[in-house]
């Protein structure tokens, strides 16, 4: 019983001051319109670890962060966490606002998740790799990269 508690747990997720304040915004203002993927988003930004920005490792996957990731179904990917507005499949940019983004947030190289995709079944992940966003100015970028309705 036991071992079958421990594989549902959740590994720690460590979440930067700026990402946090700017991603519950987001996962609020889309409650009316996703409420699936909105309250995944909360649930996760709620059990997160919130650090200063300047204390963030290399290694945590957050907005903007380039990683490279193993699936259970043998996909082996490289995908940039983003906002919904820069989502772009086709560059491999995932926006947080989808099932596998709220997985990714806040993990690190090494960490594996389960996640369940919009067609209801579970699949695993493992984190194997990331680069940390290309340096940003945090201050200028919050208020732009959120939707126009808020």
């Amino acid at each position: 019983m036991a071992h079958a508690m421990k594989k549902n747990r959740k590994p720690t997720i460590t979440v930067t001051r700026t990402d946090s304040e700017r991603l519950w915004r987001l996962a609020e203002s889309y409650v009316g319109r996703n409420p699936a993927v909105a309250e995944e988003l909360l649930v996760e930004l709620e059990r997160s670890n919130v650090i200063a920005d300047s204390r963030v490792a290399a290694d945590v996957v957050r907005m903007d962060s380039t990683l490279r990731f193993t699936s259970d179904l043998g996909e082996d990917r490289s995908v940039t966490l983003v906002f919904p507005g820069e989502a772009d499949i086709a560059e491999g940019k995932i926006s947080i606002l989808t099932p596998i983004g709220v997985a990714l947030v806040g993990l690190t190289a090494g960490q594996s998740i389960d996640w369940t995709a919009r067609d209801g079944r579970t699949h695993r992940l493992t984190v194997e790799s990331v680069d940390a966003p290309a340096s940003r100015n945090t201050a200028a970028a919050s208020s732009a990269d959120l939707p126009a309705a808020l």
